[in-house]
């Protein structure tokens, strides 16, 4: 098979790489330098604070014989970093550029942004965007499509299509976003349609991606892992980067393949990631070129099911489907960027992203359970050929000017994006019964009836926008933030061979936001904002009891609201968080009733749902050997207007998460350089369905890691033991139905080698 072979080639050449380095390619002594505060990435100073590069070439061949050369673009950077490592290592978040579409600070902002750093992914190696989210406030999963797709629920809202998951501040279709070109990851929270267009009103999910760097440097990684003893794996992992020239010009190459056991009785996880990019940092200008290609094959895994409130009496391990349910497919992504500083104040950034995923999946779907007899009814369904696809692009021009005695920070732009989502032939074929407290595997094969009439789901979405956003500084201590999007949109949504349209809206909208500032000190302000979002009442399944019912602009748009206020901290750049209160009113909520004379039902955008919080988040260094990441969130979200659902809870939602991570650097206390770490994360009580018939539980659980540095020859080598799900915790992430309920992993240890070169 083509990916089997693509998998034994990055392992021969993650394995072959240590011993094509030599020792030659270790760094040489660094220059000293004086950076007051980290970057973000290193780049070449602009030219109000570096001589030009003709300047330094000729002061170099003056002073060949009478003075130390002035240092390259390559040591300026190999420095920068360096002084950068003592703040990564103490979670210091940096928070990106593209998230908030500037680089103002948080305390200068009038939303809360979260940041899980870089550190913090390589101390805990989160497996996907849900594990990496367990550290920031108000987060819970949500459908993920059998362990398939990202899936947030953020302030209350979210879902797998909900078009919140991001590279670079530009939309991902929403599979599997974190990976190892992921450097850290961000949570823009509540409405973000001022700057991202149509959304739920919960915000939008940020990953950043590892740039090129220019200096020569790389790692290789090798790392066994273990659920148990017949459950084994291994990744490999090569990151390089280094300058081309000494123009500016920089590479990056990132390969990963892993192959391991799924925890549960059967399955297997295999995947291949090769990520090359390149970047050129001009005097006043910036170039990024990243690709990224990933296949896959993952087990499709609904879980297991809930009967009168409670689990089956089965071991965790044991799976309800068939060792056939597996999802198999590719993704690529690439997205171009330029950022150009026209002068002192203004600078112009453009950004174009193409991301495509296709997958196929078999899947046995549970359909009845009787917990007392243990038979188990099921339909032998799948998909074929399935697309999505999102193609989109920004530009923006951002800067400041005074008028008068008042400063004003200026954002202003347009984007546009083109989503398609299509399943082409769906199986729904009938399958014998299974009995889950005996269970016999393997007596049938994957479906291959195709149902016309569920195929062809196809839901394709247009929007072009522009936004315009001031900050207005009254005074140094006070600013107003005012902003507006004006947004034209389409959307096509339908199913069926031959094709039947359900969902026909076009339309348009004006969205705003508006905010304050008021920072008491250097390091401390308050905030408070007004904001909206918007996203269209769509559906792929037919309406009205097959009445031929079509979604159009007649039915209005789900619109949120959200009134937020809170204080943002930055103590003496060690220690930094947010602590925020909102509240979130999502209407025009699709309900039906039924019209009793004509038989059918009438579809009306009537309902309501809110969403009020409290949310801490705090990470940092606590002392020169403690640092921390933790937070806590209070959410309560309900359906407030709905003859059925009035009242209930969101589903999924929990109302209290918490979480925990504290890391010890023991310095030089012993030869080489030792870490130890750990924390715990808690998820209350969810309900498991709309309804509100069966709650999940809540739960907590517990991780560990160390890592110990030290060098073989002149080559830096690091050692890291991971233990996930610490006393092996049997928890329950997230729910479809009671016949789909998701169980997190069993516990995990990893013990991996990383020699950087």
């Amino acid at each position: 098979m083509g990916r089997a072979g693509l998998l034994i080639g990055a392992a021969v050449l993650l394995a072959e790489c240590p011993s094509s380095m030599t020792t030659a390619q270790a760094q040489s002594a660094l220059p000293p330098v004086t950076v007051d505060a980290p970057a973000q990435r290193p780049k070449p100073a602009r030219a109000s604070d570096q001589p030009s590069r003709r300047t330094q070439t000729a002061a170099r061949q003056h002073n060949r014989n009478t003075a130390p050369a002035a240092p390259t673009l390559s040591e300026r950077a190999a420095a920068e970093v360096a002084a950068q490592q003592a703040a990564k290592l103490g979670y210091r978040a940096m928070p990106s550029a593209t998230t908030l579409r500037s680089g103002a600070s948080p305390l200068d902002t009038s939303q809360a942004v979260n940041v899980v750093p870089e550190q913090v992914l390589k101390d805990q190696l989160p497996r996907n965007i849900d594990d990496a989210l367990a550290n920031v406030s108000g987060i819970t999963q949500t459908n993920t499509l059998a362990g398939t797709q990202d899936a947030v629920i953020r302030r209350g809202f979210g879902d797998n299509r909900d078009g919140s998951i991001m590279r670079n501040g530009m939309p991902l279709v929403q599979g599997r976003s974190l990976n190892p070109a992921v450097e850290s990851v961000e949570v823009l929270k509540g409405p973000a349609s001022l700057l991202y267009g149509i959304m739920d009103p919960g915000g939008i999910v940020n990953t950043i991606s590892k740039r090129p760097e220019l200096y020569q440097h790389g790692s290789v990684t090798l790392l066994g892992s273990t659920y148990n003893s017949s459950k084994s794996g291994a990744d490999g992992l090569l990151d390089v980067t280094g300058p081309i020239g000494d123009q500016g010009l920089a590479y990056r190459f990132i390969g990963y393949g892993v192959s391991e056991d799924y925890w549960r009785n059967f399955g297997r996880h295999r995947e291949m990631l090769v990520a090359p990019s390149l970047a050129w940092y001009g005097q006043d200008t910036t170039v990024q070129l990243n690709y990224e290609h990933r296949e896959f094959i993952t087990p499709f895994d609904r879980g297991t099911a809930f009967i009168n409130g409670a689990p089956l009496a089965i071991p965790a391990t044991r799976r309800l489907d068939e060792p056939y349910n597996n999802m198999w497919g590719t993704s690529d992504l690439i997205q171009a960027s330029v950022e150009h500083r026209l002068n002192q104040d203004w600078k112009l950034f453009a950004g174009y992203s193409y991301n495509t995923e296709t997958f196929s999946a078999n899947q046995l779907r549970i359909t009845g359970v009787n917990a007392k007899t243990g038979v188990e009814t099921r339909s032998n369904d799948g998909t074929q050929g399935s697309l999505s696809n999102s193609s989109y692009g920004t530009s923006y021009i951002s800067g400041g000017f005074w008028l008068g005695d008042m400063r004003n920070e200026v954002l202003f732009g347009g984007d546009g994006q083109y989503r398609t989502i299509y399943r082409d032939n769906l199986i729904r074929q009938a399958a014998p019964s299974f009995n889950v407290y005996n269970p016999v595997y393997g007596l049938i094969g994957p479906g291959t009836t195709v149902s016309n009439s569920d195929s062809a789901q196809t839901d394709k979405l247009g929007q072009w926008s522009l936004f315009f956003q001031d900050t207005l500084h009254l005074t140094e201590r006070f600013a107003l933030v005012g902003g507006v999007r004006y947004m034209d949109y389409d959307q096509l949504a339908g199913r069926g061979k031959p094709f039947k349209t359900n969902t026909n809206v076009s339309a348009d909208a004006v969205l705003p936001l508006g905010g304050a500032i008021f920072k008491l000190t250097d390091q401390l302000s308050l905030y408070a904002s007004y904001s909206q979002s918007l996203k269209p009442n769509s559906t792929i399944a037919p309406l009205s009891n097959g009445g031929g019912v079509v979604l159009g602009s007649n039915i209005a748009p789900e619109e949120g609201t959200q009134y937020e206020a809170g204080l943002k901290f930055d103590l003496n750049k060690r220690l930094s968080g947010t602590l925020a209160v909102y509240d979130i009113e999502k209407q025009n909520v699709l309900v039906s009733q039924l019209n009793t004379v004509t038989g059918f039902n009438v579809y009306t955008a009537a309902g309501k749902v809110r969403s009020r919080g409290l949310e801490i988040d705090v990470t940092g260094r606590l002392s020169d050997n403690w640092s921390m990441i933790g937070s806590y969130g209070y959410t309560d979200a309900r359906v407030t207007e709905d003859p059925t659902y009035a009242g209930k809870q969101l589903q999924n939602v929990a109302m209290n998460t918490a979480s925990l991570y504290l890391v010890y650097d023991f310095g030089a206390v012993i030869p080489g350089q030792l870490r130890l770490g750990g924390g715990a994360r808690y998820v209350g009580d969810r309900p498991g369905d709309a309804l509100n018939t069966f709650v999940l539980p809540s739960y907590v659980v517990a991780d560990v890691f160390a890592t110990y540095e030290t060098k073989y020859q002149t080559l830096p080598v690091i050692y890291q033991l991971n233990v996930k799900n610490l006393f092996d915790t049997v928890y329950y992430t997230s729910a479809v139905n009671n016949l789909n309920v998701a169980i997190g992993d069993a516990r995990r240890v990893s013990l991996s080698a990383t020699v950087k070169f």
